[in-house]
């Protein structure tokens, strides 16, 4: 398993992350409403159960808490405590981790890509690089969305979790060499999804602290609060007698002990369970609770409550694709801070670090940091050497080309092409089969090449000719960049010649799938789930295209959006 995140991306950051030293620690906060799940009752009732503690989840319980009694069950653990998490500087090891209780639960999609889900409170806000950018007002707009609580709801989060980040030369080199080419016009620091070039918002503060959604969590009342750990969902409890339909009215889950639990929703019409376990947990969730294709299910052995074939269709994953650009000059560290969102489909971003050659001398006797950053060792591998010779450089400039740089990136929007979602079996901690069919529509892969055709331009511009190597070419750079083994995906002879075909070997995940629970298949604009009672889907399987650069700002939105929303109706 460990070669499925020996991803560039990965590699490239947990070098980025060694260079930079521990961050100033931030101090956890201490929530009396959050228990282990062993400690939890047999038998228990509430208002709200939540499924899943994860970017839409905490928002979520912390709103409903206000006026109700919640239930918010949560298969990982906390992410306090845990420096790979709360600190920039263990980004990469999170998502290298791959032990039973690792916060990032790894996969590979049947594309052939590898991937990574979150198993934390806090979910994806506790792996992601941290940008923070809010969704279109089109989008908005098409999701029936109101505006003005969707507003207040950003400004909700933001005030916890949202930060201005340091720009510096790297960066700023990226920023200008965007607007030189025509991603214009430049809109200064921006959390807003608008044409052109800007600074997004980051969730890392300038003591590089990360603040996830599991901190909107002090927004709660914990007295109506309850948050437990390692409660791993078998299924959800339906009653069928004497009901025109099937009514959700309780939760079976597991304990770390592996002792069954069951928690049910008090009587009264507006109280429901909620699955905000994302795009691969809430659709997973739904058929192993009998909610789903029926073929499917019964081939699975699954009793049957509810015949919905569209649970698990409709799963994307945003593609990304790269080019690896090596300075002959210094650069600083940085993570995700300048996006282009130009006006043919595609976002262009960056990241950057220097000085590569190794851990620091303090740090090598290290096992973790040996094992876990593994770019040194990439660069060292045969194709790696290859294609920098096949640049036309000299083996012996190897390590000057290698350890010092930056990745230029681009994602394509939507996207179009649409793949599904399968159970492998009937364990819920079991990844299901996932397949995002990567560039099947060919507009996705028009935009890919149109991206690329902008970062070339981007590297040939003025304003970033300093962090260039004048005698490499694009075509050179193509080559260097298919030498990472980032995918499981055949490479072919023709892929610095067609970027076509460069996207199609290439291509990455960018960790922004949504699907498989999609407004108007599975669930009605309320959320709640067509044709079962007291049941809803709040999180990003219920999105048919991925919101503005990064989803993360808009899946906390929702979470509080709708609890208000929620709320309201009581």
């Amino acid at each position: 398993m460990a070669h499925l995140l020996c991803a560039p991306i990965i590699a490239f950051f947990a070098m980025i992350l060694l260079s930079l030293g521990l961050a100033k620690s931030q101090k956890a906060p201490s929530y009396t409403f959050m228990k282990n799940a062993v400690e939890s009752p047999a038998v228990s009732f509430y208002d709200y159960i939540i499924v899943g503690g994860g970017t839409a989840g905490c928002p979520l319980a912390a709103t409903l808490s206000r006026n109700a009694r919640v239930l918010l069950l949560e298969r990982g653990g906390s992410p306090y405590g845990n420096q790979n998490i709360s600190n920039l500087v263990g980004f990469a090891h999170t998502l290298a981790d791959n032990s039973p209780n690792s916060a990032a639960q790894q996969f590979v999609s049947e594309d052939g890509v590898p991937n990574a889900r979150a198993r934390v409170l806090g979910g994806g806000s506790c792996l992601n690089a941290g940008f923070y950018t809010r969704a279109s007002l089109k989008y908005v707009q098409n999701a029936g969305w109101n505006q003005a609580l969707v507003n207040e709801s950003y400004r909700w989060v933001e005030e916890t979790v949202a930060f201005e980040p340091m720009v510096q030369q790297w960066q700023s080199a990226l920023r200008d060499g965007l607007i030189e080419v025509g991603v214009g016009p430049y809109n200064g620091f921006n959390l807003d999804h608008i044409y052109g070039t800007k600074i997004g918002g980051s969730i890392f503060d300038k003591h590089g602290n990360r603040h996830t959604a599991a901190d909107l969590l002090r927004h709660a009342n914990p007295a109506h609060l309850t948050v437990l750990l390692h409660a791993r969902v078998t299924k959800l409890l339906f009653r069928l007698r004497g009901k025109p339909r099937p009514l959700a009215h309780g939760v079976l889950y597991s304990d770390s002990a592996g002792k069954l639990h069951k928690a049910y929703i008090n009587k009264g019409s507006k109280n429901e369970i909620i699955l905000s376990a994302g795009a691969i947990g809430s659709p997973q969730i739904l058929m192993l609770s009998g909610v789903g294709p029926r073929r499917h299910l019964e081939s699975m052995g699954i009793p049957v409550v509810l015949d919905q074939p569209m649970v698990g269709t409709g799963m994307s994953d945003n593609p990304m694709n790269a080019l690896y650009v090596p300075s002959p000059i210094p650069v600083e560290v940085s993570l995700i801070q300048v996006v282009g969102i130009t006006r043919f489909g595609t976002y262009i971003e960056g990241a950057s670090g220097s000085n590569f050659a190794g851990a620091p001398a303090s740090n090598k006797d290290n096992k973790l940091q040996r094992e876990s950053v593994f770019l040194p060792k990439i660069y060292q591998q045969q194709p790696t050497s290859k294609a920098v010779a096949s640049a036309g450089e000299p083996r012996n400039n190897l390590a000057e080309l290698a350890f010092r740089g930056g990745f230029i990136l681009e994602k394509i929007i939507g996207p179009l092409s649409k793949g599904d979602l399968k159970l492998k079996n009937t364990n819920p901690d079991d990844n299901p089969s996932i397949r995002f069919n990567y560039f099947k529509e060919p507009k996705d892969l028009r935009r890919c090449v149109a991206g690329l055709k902008t970062i070339e331009e981007v590297i040939q511009s003025k304003a970033f000719s300093k962090f260039t190597y004048p005698f490499l070419s694009i075509e050179s750079l193509l080559n260097m960049t298919i030498g990472f083994p980032m995918n499981n995906i055949p490479r072919h002879d023709n892929d610095s010649k067609s970027l076509e075909q460069y996207c199609r070997d290439t291509v990455m995940t960018i960790w922004h799938y949504h699907g498989g629970c999609q407004v108007g298949r599975v669930v009605d604009r309320d959320y709640r789930v067509m044709g079962v009672d007291a049941l809803r889907v709040v999180d990003g399987s219920t999105f048919i295209n991925s919101p503005g650069t990064n989803p993360q700002a808009t899946v906390m939105m929702l979470g509080r959006y709708m609890g208000i929303k929620i709320l309201n109706e009581r």
